[in-house]
């Protein structure tokens, strides 16, 4: 198994955001692992304090004790407009991990596409690099079984702004817009009708 996890934390202008939820993911990975040396992350991140900052802090857990490495690296969004439906009922991400072997390779399927959106047991859950959300008219909806559980996403759901359930292929005839979540883009809108936007 995997030993080397990652979190992809925003800072802008020196500040970092949602620091919480990143830490209790950490946490959480390091409980799979049985290991109870845990870290202040807020304590290792120390950004640049002009611009807007993608921090990238990485931890493998085969070494004991297990060390953080930081590093910061400007941030310019990847737009994504468009997306490619795509099958694979084996693929697991549940842990933020460092190798995203799996995720790649559908990434290759995009076609012309921006991004893929993976359906996995006939579930939509996530693109390669974010969570998703879609518009029924009266609420923002989730898949209720992503394949990460992102920090925003889990930022979203305890305020009560978006909602999980089980989302079929067939369901999405049924939304009106579609947003991503990952923490660099917080929720970002696709401004383009749904109808467009698979392909």
């Amino acid at each position: 198994m995997n030993s080397i996890f990652l979190e992809t934390i925003r800072a802008v202008e020196g500040e970092v955001f949602n620091i919480s939820y990143h830490q209790q993911r950490y946490e959480s990975v390091l409980k799979k692992f049985n290991i109870a040396d845990t870290k202040n992350l807020k304590e290792f991140i120390k950004p640049p304090k002009t611009g807007t900052y993608r921090c990238r802090l990485i931890y493998d857990l085969s070494k004991e004790p297990h060390a953080l490495h930081v590093t910061y690296h400007p941030y310019k969004k990847r737009e994504t407009s468009s997306l490619k439906l795509v099958y694979d009922d084996n693929i697991d991400y549940s842990l933020k991990s460092l190798c995203r072997d799996e995720l790649d390779a559908l990434y290759k399927l995009r076609g012309g596409c921006d991004d893929v959106l993976i359906v996995k047991n006939s579930l939509i859950t996530d693109t390669t690099i974010a969570n998703i959300a879609f518009f029924d008219s009266r609420r923002w909806i989730t898949p209720a079984f992503p394949l990460l559980r992102g920090t925003t996403r889990e930022r979203l759901l305890r305020e009560g702004k978006i909602f999980q359930e089980s989302i079929y292929v067939d369901d999405l005839k049924y939304f009106s817009k579609v947003a991503l979540m990952n923490a660099m883009v917080d929720f970002d809108i696709i401004t383009k009708n749904i109808k467009e936007i698979f392909c």
